[in-house]
Protein backbone atom coordinates (compact mmCIF):
# COMPACT_ATOMS: atom_id res chain seq x y z
CA UNK A 1 0.00 0.00 0.00
CA UNK A 2 1.35 3.59 -0.91
CA UNK A 3 2.30 5.04 2.73
CA UNK A 4 1.87 9.12 0.63
CA UNK A 5 -0.55 11.20 2.13
CA UNK A 6 -2.26 14.37 -0.04
CA UNK A 7 -0.48 17.78 0.50
CA UNK A 8 -3.26 20.57 1.73
CA UNK A 9 -2.12 21.88 -1.71
CA UNK A 10 -3.07 18.85 -3.77
CA UNK A 11 -6.18 18.65 -1.78
CA UNK A 12 -7.26 22.25 -2.83
CA UNK A 13 -6.32 21.11 -6.03
CA UNK A 14 -8.86 18.55 -6.16
CA UNK A 15 -11.43 20.62 -4.30
CA UNK A 16 -11.67 23.23 -6.64
CA UNK A 17 -11.67 20.92 -9.74
CA UNK A 18 -15.27 19.74 -7.86
CA UNK A 19 -16.21 23.08 -7.69
CA UNK A 20 -16.26 22.90 -3.62
CA UNK A 21 -15.15 25.10 -0.73
CA UNK A 22 -14.08 22.35 1.53
CA UNK A 23 -14.05 18.72 2.76
CA UNK A 24 -16.72 19.48 4.83
CA UNK A 25 -18.81 21.10 1.91
CA UNK A 26 -18.22 17.63 -0.45
CA UNK A 27 -19.63 15.67 2.61
CA UNK A 28 -23.11 17.02 3.17
CA UNK A 29 -24.79 15.29 0.45
CA UNK A 30 -24.73 12.67 3.18
CA UNK A 31 -27.70 12.46 5.37
CA UNK A 32 -26.74 14.19 9.12
CA UNK A 33 -27.98 10.57 10.67
CA UNK A 34 -25.64 8.75 9.06
CA UNK A 35 -22.79 10.99 9.35
CA UNK A 36 -20.34 9.94 12.49
CA UNK A 37 -21.04 12.66 15.06
CA UNK A 38 -18.13 11.72 17.46
CA UNK A 39 -14.71 11.85 17.34
CA UNK A 40 -12.23 9.48 16.16
CA UNK A 41 -10.66 7.32 18.86
CA UNK A 42 -7.51 6.76 16.26
CA UNK A 43 -4.33 4.78 18.01
CA UNK A 44 -1.24 6.33 18.46
CA UNK A 45 0.99 6.97 15.09
CA UNK A 46 2.93 4.58 13.63
CA UNK A 47 5.78 4.00 11.81
CA UNK A 48 5.22 2.91 8.11
CA UNK A 49 6.70 -0.96 8.68
CA UNK A 50 4.43 -1.03 11.85
CA UNK A 51 1.03 0.08 10.05
CA UNK A 52 2.19 -2.40 6.77
CA UNK A 53 2.61 -5.31 9.38
CA UNK A 54 -0.90 -4.34 11.48
CA UNK A 55 -2.46 -4.61 7.91
CA UNK A 56 -1.04 -8.16 6.80
CA UNK A 57 -1.73 -9.21 10.52
CA UNK A 58 -5.17 -8.29 9.65
CA UNK A 59 -5.79 -9.31 6.47
CA UNK A 60 -3.55 -12.09 7.58
CA UNK A 61 -7.10 -14.99 6.78
CA UNK A 62 -7.02 -14.04 3.52
CA UNK A 63 -3.35 -14.16 3.01
CA UNK A 64 -2.03 -17.05 1.55
CA UNK A 65 1.50 -15.79 1.89
CA UNK A 66 3.92 -17.80 3.93
CA UNK A 67 6.03 -16.24 6.53
CA UNK A 68 9.77 -15.51 4.83
CA UNK A 69 12.85 -17.10 7.08
CA UNK A 70 14.51 -17.28 3.83
CA UNK A 71 18.36 -16.47 3.35
CA UNK A 72 21.36 -17.21 1.24
CA UNK A 73 22.05 -13.89 -0.25
CA UNK A 74 18.31 -12.61 -1.19
CA UNK A 75 16.29 -11.53 1.91
CA UNK A 76 13.03 -9.66 3.00
CA UNK A 77 13.53 -6.57 4.16
CA UNK A 78 11.59 -3.62 4.21
CA UNK A 79 11.22 -1.64 1.33
CA UNK A 80 10.09 2.31 2.18
CA UNK A 81 6.63 3.11 0.04
CA UNK A 82 9.04 6.01 -1.71
CA UNK A 83 11.35 3.74 -3.58
CA UNK A 84 8.50 2.21 -5.56
CA UNK A 85 6.98 6.03 -5.80
CA UNK A 86 10.24 7.62 -7.30
CA UNK A 87 11.56 4.48 -9.47
CA UNK A 88 8.01 4.28 -11.01
CA UNK A 89 7.88 7.66 -12.54
CA UNK A 90 8.06 7.57 -16.09
CA UNK A 91 11.20 9.43 -16.44
CA UNK A 92 13.22 7.23 -14.57
CA UNK A 93 11.39 4.01 -15.89
CA UNK A 94 11.13 4.19 -19.12
CA UNK A 95 15.10 5.73 -19.48
CA UNK A 96 17.33 3.08 -21.10
CA UNK A 97 20.83 3.95 -21.30
CA UNK A 98 22.94 7.35 -20.88
CA UNK A 99 24.71 7.31 -23.72
CA UNK A 100 24.18 10.87 -24.77
CA UNK A 101 25.05 12.96 -21.24
CA UNK A 102 22.86 16.16 -22.58
CA UNK A 103 20.06 14.24 -22.51
CA UNK A 104 19.90 11.95 -19.60
CA UNK A 105 21.27 14.39 -17.10
CA UNK A 106 18.36 13.04 -14.84
CA UNK A 107 19.71 9.47 -14.86
CA UNK A 108 23.19 10.24 -14.53
CA UNK A 109 22.75 12.18 -11.32
CA UNK A 110 21.44 9.05 -10.03
CA UNK A 111 24.22 6.87 -11.10
CA UNK A 112 26.56 9.31 -9.86
CA UNK A 113 24.56 9.52 -6.15
CA UNK A 114 24.62 5.92 -6.62
CA UNK A 115 28.03 5.54 -7.09
CA UNK A 116 28.47 8.15 -3.84
CA UNK A 117 26.06 6.21 -1.26
CA UNK A 118 27.60 3.10 -1.98
CA UNK A 119 31.41 3.95 -1.33
CA UNK A 120 30.37 5.78 1.82
CA UNK A 121 28.50 1.81 2.43
CA UNK A 122 31.52 -0.20 1.93
CA UNK A 123 34.09 2.28 3.25
CA UNK A 124 36.01 1.99 -0.68
CA UNK A 125 37.12 5.14 -2.84
CA UNK A 126 35.28 4.42 -5.83
CA UNK A 127 31.90 2.39 -7.03
CA UNK A 128 31.14 1.54 -10.26
CA UNK A 129 27.33 2.53 -11.41
CA UNK A 130 26.59 -1.28 -10.96
CA UNK A 131 26.82 -4.55 -12.29
CA UNK A 132 24.23 -7.47 -12.86
CA UNK A 133 24.38 -9.28 -9.70
CA UNK A 134 26.47 -10.56 -6.85
CA UNK A 135 27.75 -13.37 -8.59
CA UNK A 136 29.08 -11.99 -11.92
CA UNK A 137 30.57 -9.18 -9.62
CA UNK A 138 32.96 -11.65 -7.94
CA UNK A 139 33.91 -12.73 -11.57
CA UNK A 140 34.39 -9.35 -12.78
CA UNK A 141 36.63 -8.86 -9.65
CA UNK A 142 38.64 -11.47 -10.40
CA UNK A 143 39.15 -10.53 -13.84
CA UNK A 144 40.24 -6.93 -12.56
CA UNK A 145 42.78 -8.44 -9.99
CA UNK A 146 44.32 -9.71 -12.72
CA UNK A 147 44.85 -6.92 -14.56
CA UNK A 148 46.03 -4.99 -11.40
CA UNK A 149 48.85 -7.55 -10.19
CA UNK A 150 49.30 -8.80 -13.93
CA UNK A 151 49.12 -12.72 -12.48
CA UNK A 152 46.57 -14.98 -14.23
CA UNK A 153 48.29 -18.31 -12.59
CA UNK A 154 45.63 -19.03 -9.18
CA UNK A 155 42.80 -17.90 -7.51
CA UNK A 156 42.04 -18.60 -4.40
CA UNK A 157 38.34 -18.94 -2.30
CA UNK A 158 37.05 -19.62 0.53
CA UNK A 159 35.15 -22.55 0.78
CA UNK A 160 32.17 -20.59 2.50
CA UNK A 161 32.03 -18.28 -0.44
CA UNK A 162 28.54 -18.59 -1.68
CA UNK A 163 28.19 -22.22 -3.77
CA UNK A 164 26.55 -19.98 -6.66
CA UNK A 165 29.29 -17.62 -6.70
CA UNK A 166 31.70 -20.34 -6.83
CA UNK A 167 30.04 -21.86 -9.69
CA UNK A 168 29.82 -18.54 -11.47
CA UNK A 169 33.51 -18.11 -11.64
CA UNK A 170 34.14 -21.72 -12.28
CA UNK A 171 32.20 -21.11 -15.52
CA UNK A 172 33.33 -18.18 -16.53
CA UNK A 173 37.80 -19.41 -15.87
CA UNK A 174 36.99 -22.57 -17.36
CA UNK A 175 38.75 -22.39 -20.48
CA UNK A 176 41.17 -20.09 -19.44
CA UNK A 177 43.97 -22.35 -17.65
CA UNK A 178 43.80 -20.49 -14.02
CA UNK A 179 43.70 -22.84 -11.52
CA UNK A 180 40.92 -21.74 -8.99
CA UNK A 181 42.05 -23.68 -5.35
CA UNK A 182 39.20 -23.97 -2.93
CA UNK A 183 40.08 -23.70 1.12
CA UNK A 184 37.49 -26.30 2.59
CA UNK A 185 35.84 -24.78 5.51
CA UNK A 186 36.98 -25.70 9.24
CA UNK A 187 34.26 -25.49 12.16
CA UNK A 188 31.86 -23.00 9.51
CA UNK A 189 34.79 -20.80 8.79
CA UNK A 190 38.18 -20.28 6.69
CA UNK A 191 41.38 -20.95 8.55
CA UNK A 192 43.91 -18.64 8.23
CA UNK A 193 46.29 -21.18 8.35
CA UNK A 194 45.04 -22.97 5.28
CA UNK A 195 44.52 -19.86 3.64
CA UNK A 196 48.44 -19.18 3.73
CA UNK A 197 49.06 -22.59 2.60
CA UNK A 198 46.72 -21.92 -0.39
CA UNK A 199 48.48 -18.70 -1.26
CA UNK A 200 51.55 -18.56 -3.74
CA UNK A 201 53.50 -16.30 -5.75
CA UNK A 202 51.16 -17.16 -8.39
CA UNK A 203 48.18 -15.93 -6.96
CA UNK A 204 46.21 -13.53 -8.20
CA UNK A 205 43.63 -13.05 -5.65
CA UNK A 206 41.68 -14.49 -2.50
CA UNK A 207 38.02 -14.03 -2.52
CA UNK A 208 36.17 -14.41 0.59
CA UNK A 209 32.62 -13.43 2.06
CA UNK A 210 31.55 -11.75 5.02
CA UNK A 211 29.39 -12.95 6.84
CA UNK A 212 29.85 -15.78 4.88
CA UNK A 213 27.15 -18.32 2.92
CA UNK A 214 26.86 -20.61 6.40
CA UNK A 215 25.96 -17.36 8.18
CA UNK A 216 29.30 -16.90 10.06
CA UNK A 217 31.49 -13.96 10.43
CA UNK A 218 35.28 -14.54 8.70
CA UNK A 219 38.79 -12.85 10.13
CA UNK A 220 38.72 -10.82 7.20
CA UNK A 221 41.30 -8.18 8.41
CA UNK A 222 43.93 -11.60 8.82
CA UNK A 223 42.90 -13.03 5.86
CA UNK A 224 43.42 -9.90 4.13
CA UNK A 225 46.93 -9.43 5.50
CA UNK A 226 48.07 -12.99 4.45
CA UNK A 227 46.78 -11.99 0.73
CA UNK A 228 48.45 -8.90 0.73
CA UNK A 229 51.62 -11.16 2.30
CA UNK A 230 51.38 -13.30 -0.83
CA UNK A 231 51.21 -10.12 -3.40
CA UNK A 232 47.64 -11.01 -4.09
CA UNK A 233 44.51 -8.71 -4.03
CA UNK A 234 41.90 -9.29 -1.37
CA UNK A 235 38.30 -9.22 -2.93
CA UNK A 236 35.42 -9.64 -0.22
CA UNK A 237 31.68 -9.79 -0.98
CA UNK A 238 29.82 -8.42 1.68
CA UNK A 239 25.76 -7.93 2.88
CA UNK A 240 25.12 -4.44 1.95
CA UNK A 241 23.59 -4.19 5.31
CA UNK A 242 25.74 -5.74 7.80
CA UNK A 243 27.86 -2.37 7.69
CA UNK A 244 25.20 -1.00 9.64
CA UNK A 245 26.62 -2.95 12.48
CA UNK A 246 29.77 -4.61 11.45
CA UNK A 247 32.88 -2.85 9.81
CA UNK A 248 32.97 -1.77 6.44
CA UNK A 249 35.12 -3.88 3.87
CA UNK A 250 37.24 -0.35 3.58
CA UNK A 251 37.88 -0.65 6.89
CA UNK A 252 39.11 -4.38 7.05
CA UNK A 253 41.83 -3.35 4.19
CA UNK A 254 40.92 -5.19 1.22
CA UNK A 255 41.33 -4.46 -2.24
CA UNK A 256 37.82 -4.84 -3.94
CA UNK A 257 34.54 -5.38 -2.05
CA UNK A 258 31.57 -6.13 -4.11
CA UNK A 259 27.80 -7.44 -3.09
CA UNK A 260 24.29 -8.31 -3.92
CA UNK A 261 22.40 -5.15 -3.64
CA UNK A 262 19.12 -6.55 -3.15
CA UNK A 263 18.70 -5.92 -0.12
CA UNK A 264 18.96 -2.59 -0.65
CA UNK A 265 15.06 -1.70 -1.86
CA UNK A 266 14.57 -4.65 -3.98
CA UNK A 267 11.64 -6.90 -3.55
CA UNK A 268 11.98 -10.79 -3.67
CA UNK A 269 10.27 -11.10 -6.91
CA UNK A 270 11.08 -14.83 -7.47
CA UNK A 271 14.72 -14.47 -7.61
CA UNK A 272 15.77 -12.01 -10.02
CA UNK A 273 16.55 -9.20 -11.23
CA UNK A 274 19.15 -8.61 -8.84
CA UNK A 275 21.92 -5.84 -8.48
CA UNK A 276 25.64 -6.25 -8.69
CA UNK A 277 27.57 -3.88 -6.12
CA UNK A 278 31.40 -3.25 -7.42
CA UNK A 279 33.76 -0.96 -5.16
CA UNK A 280 37.75 -0.81 -4.93
CA UNK A 281 40.13 1.10 -4.04
CA UNK A 282 40.54 4.71 -5.97
CA UNK A 283 44.14 3.56 -7.19
CA UNK A 284 42.42 0.66 -9.29
CA UNK A 285 39.67 2.85 -10.63
CA UNK A 286 41.39 2.32 -14.37
CA UNK A 287 41.04 -1.10 -14.38
CA UNK A 288 37.45 -1.06 -13.09
CA UNK A 289 34.69 -2.94 -15.13
CA UNK A 290 31.78 -1.73 -16.33
CA UNK A 291 30.38 2.62 -15.81
CA UNK A 292 31.76 5.53 -14.23
CA UNK A 293 29.72 8.50 -13.86
CA UNK A 294 31.47 11.77 -13.12
CA UNK A 295 30.86 15.16 -11.83
CA UNK A 296 32.04 18.76 -13.85
CA UNK A 297 30.88 22.19 -15.03
CA UNK A 298 29.18 23.12 -18.69
CA UNK A 299 30.43 26.10 -20.53
CA UNK A 300 28.03 28.07 -18.17
CA UNK A 301 30.01 27.11 -14.86
CA UNK A 302 27.01 24.96 -14.12
CA UNK A 303 27.00 21.11 -12.79
CA UNK A 304 26.85 18.60 -14.76
CA UNK A 305 27.36 15.23 -15.23
CA UNK A 306 29.03 12.65 -17.63
CA UNK A 307 29.76 9.44 -18.44
CA UNK A 308 33.17 9.41 -17.66
CA UNK A 309 34.50 5.67 -17.71
CA UNK A 310 32.64 2.93 -20.21
CA UNK A 311 35.48 0.75 -20.60
CA UNK A 312 33.98 -1.82 -22.95
CA UNK A 313 35.07 -3.24 -26.47
CA UNK A 314 32.26 -0.68 -28.19
CA UNK A 315 34.08 1.88 -27.10
CA UNK A 316 37.62 1.42 -27.10
CA UNK A 317 39.78 -0.66 -28.07
CA UNK A 318 39.91 -4.24 -27.19
CA UNK A 319 43.29 -4.61 -26.04
CA UNK A 320 42.62 -1.76 -23.30
CA UNK A 321 39.08 -3.12 -22.49
CA UNK A 322 38.45 -4.32 -18.92
CA UNK A 323 35.25 -6.26 -19.72
CA UNK A 324 32.33 -7.08 -21.97
CA UNK A 325 30.05 -5.37 -19.21
CA UNK A 326 27.31 -3.88 -21.84
CA UNK A 327 25.04 -1.92 -19.39
CA UNK A 328 24.30 -1.38 -15.89
CA UNK A 329 21.64 -2.38 -13.44
CA UNK A 330 19.85 1.33 -13.65
CA UNK A 331 16.76 0.90 -12.05
CA UNK A 332 17.75 -1.15 -9.89
CA UNK A 333 20.28 1.09 -8.46
CA UNK A 334 18.09 4.15 -8.66
CA UNK A 335 16.12 1.97 -5.96
CA UNK A 336 18.77 1.20 -3.92
CA UNK A 337 20.26 4.81 -4.19
CA UNK A 338 16.29 6.15 -3.01
CA UNK A 339 16.45 3.59 -0.22
CA UNK A 340 19.73 4.55 1.58
CA UNK A 341 19.00 8.02 0.87
CA UNK A 342 15.86 7.28 2.78
CA UNK A 343 16.67 5.25 5.39
CA UNK A 344 20.36 7.30 6.10
CA UNK A 345 23.10 5.76 8.55
CA UNK A 346 20.65 5.58 11.78
CA UNK A 347 18.25 3.73 9.76
CA UNK A 348 20.43 0.98 8.45
CA UNK A 349 22.10 1.15 11.55
CA UNK A 350 18.56 0.09 13.18
CA UNK A 351 18.18 -2.70 10.30
CA UNK A 352 20.90 -3.84 11.00
CA UNK A 353 20.60 -4.05 15.10
CA UNK A 354 16.90 -5.20 14.73
CA UNK A 355 18.13 -8.26 11.82
CA UNK A 356 20.59 -9.54 14.96
CA UNK A 357 18.82 -9.02 17.66
CA UNK A 358 16.31 -10.88 16.44
CA UNK A 359 18.48 -13.59 14.95
CA UNK A 360 19.42 -13.99 18.33
CA UNK A 361 16.40 -14.67 19.61
CA UNK A 362 15.33 -17.26 16.91
CA UNK A 363 18.82 -19.03 17.70
CA UNK A 364 17.73 -19.63 21.29
CA UNK A 365 14.10 -20.06 21.02
CA UNK A 366 14.30 -22.62 17.97
CA UNK A 367 17.67 -24.68 20.08
CA UNK A 368 15.63 -25.73 22.67
CA UNK A 369 13.62 -28.07 20.42
CA UNK A 370 14.34 -31.37 21.56
CA UNK A 371 16.76 -32.57 18.22
CA UNK A 372 17.64 -28.68 17.01
CA UNK A 373 20.97 -27.02 17.53
CA UNK A 374 23.30 -24.77 15.85
CA UNK A 375 25.76 -26.46 13.63
CA UNK A 376 28.72 -23.54 14.16
CA UNK A 377 28.77 -21.99 17.19
CA UNK A 378 31.10 -18.84 16.39
CA UNK A 379 29.30 -15.53 15.56
CA UNK A 380 26.87 -14.37 12.98
CA UNK A 381 24.97 -11.09 11.84
CA UNK A 382 21.24 -12.11 10.81
CA UNK A 383 21.99 -15.87 9.65
CA UNK A 384 22.65 -18.98 10.96
CA UNK A 385 22.75 -22.45 10.29
CA UNK A 386 20.68 -25.29 12.12
CA UNK A 387 20.90 -28.67 12.05
CA UNK A 388 17.56 -30.52 13.01
CA UNK A 389 17.25 -34.54 13.44
CA UNK A 390 15.19 -34.65 10.15
CA UNK A 391 16.74 -34.48 6.65
CA UNK A 392 16.65 -30.72 4.87
CA UNK A 393 14.81 -32.24 2.12
CA UNK A 394 12.00 -33.32 3.78
CA UNK A 395 12.02 -30.42 6.73
CA UNK A 396 11.91 -27.65 4.39
CA UNK A 397 8.18 -28.89 2.47
CA UNK A 398 7.12 -29.45 5.88
CA UNK A 399 7.63 -26.33 7.03
CA UNK A 400 6.32 -24.34 3.94
CA UNK A 401 3.10 -26.60 4.52
CA UNK A 402 2.47 -25.14 8.07
CA UNK A 403 3.55 -21.44 6.43
CA UNK A 404 6.93 -21.13 7.02
CA UNK A 405 9.38 -20.77 4.14
CA UNK A 406 13.43 -21.68 5.67
CA UNK A 407 16.02 -22.05 3.96
CA UNK A 408 17.96 -22.66 1.45
CA UNK A 409 19.47 -25.74 2.56
CA UNK A 410 23.27 -25.74 2.14
CA UNK A 411 22.81 -29.57 1.73
CA UNK A 412 21.97 -29.11 -1.83
CA UNK A 413 25.72 -27.90 -2.71
CA UNK A 414 27.26 -30.93 -1.50
CA UNK A 415 29.20 -31.12 -4.76
CA UNK A 416 30.67 -27.79 -3.83
CA UNK A 417 32.41 -28.96 -0.97
CA UNK A 418 29.52 -28.46 1.37
CA UNK A 419 29.07 -32.07 2.08
CA UNK A 420 27.97 -33.58 5.21
CA UNK A 421 25.20 -30.51 5.68
CA UNK A 422 22.33 -32.76 4.79
CA UNK A 423 20.34 -32.30 7.95
CA UNK A 424 21.10 -28.15 7.76
CA UNK A 425 19.14 -25.47 7.13
CA UNK A 426 19.97 -22.02 7.00
CA UNK A 427 17.42 -19.43 8.74
CA UNK A 428 17.83 -15.95 7.84
CA UNK A 429 16.12 -12.66 10.24
CA UNK A 430 15.38 -9.37 8.85
CA UNK A 431 13.85 -6.40 10.92
CA UNK A 432 10.32 -7.57 9.32
CA UNK A 433 10.15 -10.25 11.63
CA UNK A 434 7.79 -10.32 14.89
CA UNK A 435 7.75 -12.22 17.87
CA UNK A 436 4.78 -13.59 16.93
CA UNK A 437 6.58 -15.03 13.60
CA UNK A 438 9.53 -16.33 15.01
CA UNK A 439 7.05 -17.91 17.92
CA UNK A 440 5.35 -19.25 15.49
CA UNK A 441 8.17 -20.87 13.06
CA UNK A 442 9.27 -22.67 16.15
CA UNK A 443 6.14 -24.13 17.50
CA UNK A 444 5.69 -24.76 13.47
CA UNK A 445 9.08 -26.66 14.07
CA UNK A 446 8.38 -28.46 17.20
CA UNK A 447 5.36 -30.01 15.32
CA UNK A 448 7.37 -31.32 12.03
CA UNK A 449 9.62 -32.21 14.13
CA UNK A 450 8.07 -34.34 16.47
CA UNK A 451 5.89 -35.68 13.45
CA UNK A 452 8.96 -36.87 12.43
Amino acid sequence: MAYLFDTPEQRRVMLDAIGVESVDELFRQIPQDLQLGRELRLPEPMSELALEQEMQQRLGAVSARGVCFLGGGVYDHFIPAVVDEITSRGEFYTAYTPYQAEASQGTLQAFYEYQTLISQLAGMGVSNASLYEGGTAVSEAVFMAMRVNGRHGRVVVAGTVHPEYRQVLETYFSRLGTEIVVIPPEGGVTSLEACRRALDTNTCALVVQQPNFLGCLEDIRGLTESAHAAGALSILAFDPISPGMLKRPGDYGVDIAVAEGQPLGTPLQYGGPLLGIFTCRSEYVRKMPGRLIGKTTDRRGRDCFVLNLQAREQHIRRDKATSNICTNQGLLALRATVFLATVGPRGLRQMATLSHQKARYAASLLTQIPGVSLKFPGPFFREFLLETSMRAEDLLPALSAEGYDVGPAPGRFATAGLAGLERCVLVALTEKRTRQEIEGLAAAMTRVLQRG
